[in-house]
């Protein structure tokens, strides 16, 4: 069994997925953290591996970029892989003063400008909600690591090159954003109509408050505190 984006067979993913956006970062966790990890899809170089972690089976794949990206592999993830829970571990760009490169968030909701849960079902309202059983495991692996996190919510955006600035004072103090990213809002749509389960872990790459930024290499192989917690909450019973 395949689907025109993934050439897996049918049991060859876990039932929960690590999605960063990066194939690259995909395949840094892959490689770097998973016993015995398998490469079981690249069409299109969108890489998905599925190996152990203290044990048990887990699965990373790539998201690729915005929304159509990651809509089209989660849903399929989701009902043609039967995959039950999809964490996104994502970059996102700060919003506010208090956060600061590679800070850790956990998304307890997703506002979004964007059509794509109207157009895909219907869906009207701005915001969109993670599963609180994921984000529950979530905050207890964070605290089992002692790694901090900043709860709230994220702004998904299909505009990166974004020339509305005089737009985030609205963000922050009417949306109550704290940073933005470009998927997630998507992810928590389709867990919704499909009855999975999906949660968002980001780390702060940049900051439209500091002018701060990290380099490429460092968003594809040092968010490790974001992963180890993706990991253990992939896990966790």
């Amino acid at each position: 069994m395949s689907t025109p984006h993934n050439s897996a067979e049918k049991g060859q993913f876990a039932k929960t997925v690590l999605m960063p956006g990066d194939p690259l970062r995909a395949k840094f966790i892959a490689e770097t953290f998973l016993e015995n990890p398998v490469l079981v899809n690249n069409v299109r170089g969108i890489q998905g591996y599925t190996g152990t972690w203290k044990g048990k089976p887990v699965s990373v794949m790539a998201s690729g970029m915005g929304m159509p990206s990651i809509g089209i592999y989660s849903y399929e993830l989701f009902k043609d892989y039967d995959v039950e829970n999809i964490i996104r571990i994502g970059s996102a760009g700060a919003y506010v003063p208090e956060l600061k490169m590679f800070d850790v968030i956990l998304a307890n909701a997703a506002y979004s400008e964007s059509s794509y849960a109207k157009v895909q079902s219907g869906y009207e309202d701005e915001y969109g909600y993670p599963s609180k059983e994921l984000n529950e495991k979530l905050l207890r692996a964070a605290k089992n690591l002692d790694i901090p996190v900043h709860e709230g919510v994220i702004h998904s955006s299909d505009v990166f090159y974004n020339e509305a600035k005089s737009r985030l004072e609205e963000l922050v103090n009417e949306k109550h954003c704290l940073c933005v990213e470009m998927e997630s809002f998507a992810l928590f749509n389709n867990a919704r109509i499909l009855a999975k389960n999906a949660a968002c872990l980001l780390t702060i790459s940049d900051s439209v408050v500091s002018h701060e930024a990290t380099s490429a290499e460092e968003r594809q192989t040092s968010f490790t505190r974001m992963m180890q917690i993706a990991l253990d909450a992939a896990v966790a019973d």
